[in-house]
């Protein structure tokens, strides 16, 4: 389907609802409509900016969010950007920090860059991908523009922003190049004539420095759109609202796009009812009225369905298929895996077995000992279908199938 088609899929309205979906922040709902209904009679798409620093990512579906709405801005025929901030990332976000951020070196900004390409095209479809670097502009202006630059906005202002106030008022340092970031990337906005930017929930103040920027040039401001941080598959419903940490690898409550396909379809089986539904509105693309659809149904299906639907994203449809045949086999069936990984552990001299807790931790199937005893102790470690509840258990010299969490089977050689 070509833009111009792809632009008329869908009225004005509908697009509204669809790429706002989830959203935090539309500032302003109105302007956006506006924007998508001149787009729609003039059949001329929008240009939509989303800006990242390449710091060295390793993408979980939380980072997948936002690239998920772009996509949807894509489905419907607009022109998505993908900017990667190769200028703003030697002078380094201040987004959240109460220390100034090290800067990157150019180096490590070209590796990372090539490294977060490789992983936003599992999500964006890079025919129809605009790739920019904001080196193309920031670096031209020299020190006499960036002067400029700074003259058209206050210091007041600047200092509205959260983190800026809490340092300033916490008497805790704030570098002056920290200043020039959030002009710079509002900057971005000038140069790109965006109609719209995308961002997470933290970088408002960012986008509306690049809405303000636009009107001092002479621009029609953009519209602000910001998403939610993604709870992590941990989170459950409490009296209607979803409540958890947010996604994070260091609280282990993630799905990596690279996992393995079984481990996807696993943790997304095992997310409850209500999180499932927030799920399907943030990352599935489906349309909302295929999802209301959904709702009609029982919810085990349409979890399956969800699960199934990312799972074929990052690994195709027949890894898929093959993960919900292995899921219903080991959970639905109380079956074991076709494949189960195979390791040996040695005795040590004079020894007939070896401990479990030590095991499972030279294994890789816990971070330390001390949180391999906490897994046992927790009842998450089973021996031959057999829940093991003493920390101090042995393994004696032989085989043995261990099964630690909900899916993970591996078969043990002690000798």
């Amino acid at each position: 389907m070509s833009p111009a088609s792809a632009l008329k899929k869908a009225t004005p309205e509908e697009q509204l609802a669809e790429v706002t979906r989830g959203a935090v922040d539309v500032h302003t709902r109105e302007d956006l409509l506006r924007k998508l209904q001149r787009s729609y009679e003039k059949e001329v798409p929008l240009r939509i900016k989303m800006g990242f620093d390449p710091t060295a990512p390793d993408l979980h579906l939380g980072h997948t969010v936002p690239l998920e709405r772009m996509r949807r801005f894509q489905d419907l025929g607009h022109t998505v950007i993908f900017l990667i901030g190769d200028f703003t990332a030697s002078i380094g976000d201040p987004t959240g920090r109460n220390t100034t951020r090290p800067p990157l070196s150019d180096e490590q900004i070209a590796a990372n860059a090539e490294t977060y390409k490789k992983q936003v095209f599992k999500v964006l479809d890079p025919g129809a991908t605009e790739v920019r670097f904001n080196s193309e502009w920031l670096r031209p202006l020299g020190s006499s523009g960036m002067i400029k630059l700074a003259a058209r906005y206050t210091l007041a202002r600047m200092l509205e922003r959260d983190d800026f106030k809490k340092r300033w008022h916490g008497e805790t340092p704030i570098a002056l190049h920290e200043l020039l970031y959030p002009l710079a990337q509002g900057y971005d906005s000038v140069a790109l004539k965006a109609d719209v930017e995308l961002g997470s929930s933290d970088q408002l103040f960012n986008l509306l420095v690049g809405r303000q920027l636009q009107k001092e040039y002479g621009q029609a401001p953009q519209v602000c759109l910001t998403g939610p941080l993604l709870e992590g598959i941990d989170a459950r419903e409490v009296e209607g609202k979803i409540v958890g940490d947010k996604m994070s690898k260091s609280l282990g409550n993630y799905v990596g796009i690279d996992e393995a396909p079984g481990e996807q379809y696993g943790k997304l089986m095992s997310v409850s009812d209500g999180l499932m539904w927030r799920y399907f509105e943030l990352l599935s693309r489906r349309s909302l009225a295929e999802i209301a659809a959904l709702r009609a149904g029982h919810p085990k299906a349409a979890k399956s369905e969800l699960a199934k639907e990312i799972v074929a994203r990052y690994h195709g449809a027949e890894a898929a298929r093959l993960a919900e045949e292995q899921f219903e086999q080991v959970h639905a069936r109380r079956e074991l895996p076709d494949q189960i990984e195979e390791k040996e552990v040695a005795l040590e001299a004079g020894a007939d077995s070896v401990p479990l807790a030590k095991t499972l931790a030279q294994l890789g199937l816990s971070s330390s000992g001390s949180e391999a005893r906490r897994l046992i102790a927790q009842g998450g470690v089973s021996i031959e279908g057999e829940r093991v509840g003493d920390p101090n258990a042995k393994l004696p010299a032989g085989v043995h199938l261990l099964k630690v969490g909900k899916r993970k089977f591996i078969r043990v050689t002690v000798k």
